[in-house]
């Protein structure tokens, strides 16, 4: 572990010249920066893993249920579990996919799940990632540098080898696709990942497509590469909904693939993960997740939300405006820790505004306890420091069935008693130990 530990910087300037980065975009501008990476790791047992697992397969398929019946039957509206009114209210909800079960009825196929240990040791889920979540890349590729830097590490502990992500997400393309290419679609060099982009296509085989390498005809898809052209049978793409195909959603879209909802609802091309997935992180329907494994799965939810008030329902809202102060306020369209507000932090006057706006906007914001979640060390130069770190942990949905990946995306706020550990709020990121045994 010294030898590993004594390199953190030679890893660091090798994730820096292969490009590990993420982008952000600030007063119009475009701005890259280093992630910065931890060789601490983050460790859990075989036993303690074992359990997460069981907890994110089951919510995972949930809610792949939820999509298949909100796009079709709205058997659960029906059944008066979750209000009409709000789920058809949110902004994730495209009545362009309405009445269309993707191939194997897989909506996500690709989840990333954001949980948090409370110091009780009690894993609490804070958000469901469904629609393009990143990061897989980095645990990934700081794996196999820390492995580089220091052999005996690896062979002294039993860590569970994390490399099988490329051929998790091969199984799931390859189990969805009708027929042709597996490609993985980037909008380009400016976005904020096109690194774990880049990565991916390495580590799956795939290419690394634009919009102007595909086209639409006789709905289907096709790509234009060094081959000639070839018919597209499942792509990944990186991109959101919005600017997936300017026919169906924005016309001004200059990234999309005109047609390529046409060739998806004719069921000539798989979409991972598929278009729509937005009712289903939506932070408002979150609080719904435990009633949706109960009604769709009949049984107990085996991991925990965090304690959450919907200020759409009079009791949660009139609990909320009493307790401000102690609650966490999150509005449901944003990501990335933007649109976090910590009611402790705001002033008498700023709390009564948002008592306001809690209720005359009840449905675009969410309300949480703290959850004082664990530190993990993190080294600071020579020094050892605590810091707030969270999990997000990836589970694959193909033809076969769902699988956790044994390994994950640990991110860590650089600020002392900071709560936001995203990337795009200045965090770093560790490696996650899943123990073999």
């Amino acid at each position: 572990m010294d030898a590993l530990l004594s390199n953190t910087a030679a890893i660091n300037q090798l994730l820096a010249r292969y490009g590990v980065k993420f982008g952000i975009y600030k007063d119009g501008q475009f701005h890259e920066q280093l992630f910065p990476f931890d060789s601490l790791p983050r460790v859990i047992s075989a036993e303690e893993f074992a359990e997460l697992e069981k907890g994110l397969i089951q919510r995972v398929d949930a809610l792949n249920a939820f999509l298949r019946d909100i796009y079709s039957k709205k058997q659960i509206v029906a059944d008066g579990v979750i209000p009409e009114d709000f789920v058809f209210s949110s902004g994730g909800f495209l009545p362009a996919c309405d009445q269309f079960i993707p191939p194997a009825g897989i909506f996500s196929h690709i989840s990333g799940i954001d949980l948090v240990q409370a110091k009780d040791k009690t894993w609490y889920v804070l958000e469901d990632n469904l629609r393009i979540p990143s990061g897989a890349s980095y645990p990934l590729i700081a794996r196999r540098l820390s492995r580089m830097a220091s052999p005996e590490t690896f062979k002294n502990n039993a860590v569970s080898s994390n490399s099988n992500y490329g051929l998790l997400l091969r199984e799931a393309m390859e189990s969805v696709n009708p027929g042709g290419k597996c490609v993985i679609m980037t909008p380009g060099r400016y976005n904020a990942a096109f690194f774990e982009h880049s990565y991916l296509a390495e580590v799956t085989g795939y290419p690394l497509v634009m919009h102007n390498d595909l086209f639409v005809q006789d709905n289907k898809l096709y790509f234009k590469g060094r081959y000639g052209v070839q018919q597209v049978g499942a792509v990944y793409r990186r991109i959101s909904d919005d600017f997936l195909d300017p026919l169906t959603f924005r016309a001004d879209s200059l990234i999309g693939v005109p047609g390529i909802m046409n060739a998806y609802r004719a069921g000539n091309v798989a979409i991972i993960n598929a278009p729509g997935n937005g009712v289903a992180d939506d932070k408002g329907i979150y609080y719904f997740v435990p009633k949706m494994i109960e009604y769709y799965l009949h049984e107990k939810p085996i991991l925990k939300n965090a304690p959450t008030y919907l200020p759409f329902y009079e009791e949660d809202r009139k609990y909320g405006l009493e307790n401000l102060e102690k609650l966490v306020i999150k509005d449901v369209a944003e990501a990335g820790g933007y649109g976090v507000l910590f009611g402790k932090d705001l002033s008498a006057e700023e709390l009564e505004d948002w008592k306001v706006r809690l209720q005359t906007e009840s449905r675009r914001f969410i309300l949480q306890e703290v959850i004082d979640f664990i530190d993990l060390p993190v080294l600071e130069g020579a020094e050892v420091k605590d810091r707030k770190a969270d999990l997000r942990a990836f589970v694959i949905t193909s033809a076969n069935g769902t699988k956790v990946w044994h390994s994950g995306l640990t991110r860590f706020s650089r600020v002392a008693d900071s709560f936001v550990v995203n990337s795009s709020q200045g965090g770093g990121f560790k490696d996650t130990w899943v123990l073999s045994r």
